[in-house]
C-alpha cells in the first residue's frame, strides 16, 4: 500500500495546460509541477508564456511553452504534435483556455457566441481527442481535467448576462461526464473543476462592476478564491490519489453554489 505522499507524486509524468500563462491555469500548473510533473504551458502570447515559464522554473519546475490559439483546430493539432515531440508523452491534460462575453441575450452578437463556444467547448473536444488518440489510448490511460465554472451549474444573476459563457460551461460539465463514460475503458479519468469567483483577467469586468467585497459576501466562506485554492483539487484529479474518480465535477467556490442551488 502506497503512502498518501506517494499517491500524490507526479514524478515521471508530463502535463499540458492550456491557458496556462496566468490566472487559474498558471495556478494549476504550479500544483502539477510542485508535485513533480514536467509542464508544458500553452496560450496565445509568447511574452506571457515566457514570463510564466520563468516563474515556474524559478520554483524548480521543468516547464516549457508553446504559443497556440485553442479556438483554432490547426493550432490544437500542432500543439499536441509539438508537445509529444518535445516532451515525449502527455499524461495529464488540463483544458483551461477560455473566453467570456457579456451582453443581454436579445442583443448578443452571433460572432461573440461563436467565439466563446469555439474556445470554451469545441477546443476542449478537439484537444482531448488529439491527446487521447496520440498518447493516452495507445499508452494505457491518463488524466483529463476540464475547467468548467459554477456559471455552468446554473444561471448568472440578471444583471450579469453572459449566456454563451453559461451555456459553454454547462456543456463542459456534461462533456466531462460523457467522455469519462466512453474513455473509462481506456483508463482515462476525466473530471471537471467548477471555480467560483477568483480574481483574474476573465473575471475582472465583474469584479470592477460589483466589487470584490460584494461578490465575496455571496459566499458562505465570505471570500473569493485565491492563488492556492485550486491546487488541491488539481492534484487529486491528476494523481493516483484520485484514480477511482471519473466523470465528476466539483465546485471550488467558497460555497456559493450551495446557496444558489448549482
Amino acid at each position: 500500500m502506497r503512502t498518501i505522499q506517494q499517491l500524490h507524486d507526479l514524478q515521471g509524468r508530463t502535463a499540458l495546460v492550456t491557458g496556462g500563462s496566468r490566472g487559474l491555469g498558471l495556478q494549476m500548473a504550479h500544483a502539477l509541477g510542485e508535485a513533480g510533473a514536467r509542464v508544458m504551458l500553452c496560450s496565445r502570447k509568447a511574452d506571457d508564456l515566457e514570463q510564466a515559464v520563468a516563474e515556474l522554473q524559478a520554483g524548480g519546475i521543468d516547464a516549457r511553452w508553446i504559443a497556440a490559439d485553442c479556438a483554432v483546430e490547426e493550432d490544437l493539432r500542432r500543439l499536441a504534435d509539438q508537445t509529444l515531440e518535445r516532451m515525449g508523452r502527455i499524461d495529464i491534460l488540463v483544458n483551461n483556455a477560455g473566453a467570456s462575453w457579456a451582453a443581454p441575450a436579445q442583443d448578443y452578437p452571433v460572432a461573440a457566441w461563436d467565439k466563446v463556444m469555439n474556445l470554451n467547448i469545441r477546443g476542449y473536444f478537439i484537444l482531448s481527442q488529439q491527446v487521447a488518440r496520440r498518447w493516452m489510448i495507445p499508452n494505457g490511460g491518463g488524466r483529463i481535467i476540464n475547467v468548467a465554472s459554477i456559471s455552468g451549474l446554473g444561471a448568472n444573476p440578471p444583471d450579469m448576462p453572459m449566456i454563451a459563457y453559461n451555456t459553454s460551461k454547462g456543456a463542459v460539465v456534461n462533456f466531462t461526464r460523457a467522455l469519462a463514460s466512453e474513455w473509462g475503458q481506456h483508463h482515462i479519468n476525466v473530471n471537471a473543476v467548477c471555480p467560483g469567483f477568483f480574481p483574474s483577467k476573465l473575471s475582472a469586468g465583474a469584479l470592477k462592476v460589483f466589487g470584490e467585497d460584494t461578490l465575496a459576501s455571496h459566499a458562505p466562506l465570505r471570500r473569493l478564491g485565491d492563488d492556492e485554492d485550486l491546487k488541491g483539487i488539481t492534484l487529486l484529479f491528476a494523481s493516483d490519489a484520485g484514480k477511482h474518480i471519473t466523470g465528476q465535477y466539483l465546485a471550488v467556490d467558497g460555497g456559493v453554489s450551495i446557496v444558489t442551488g448549482g
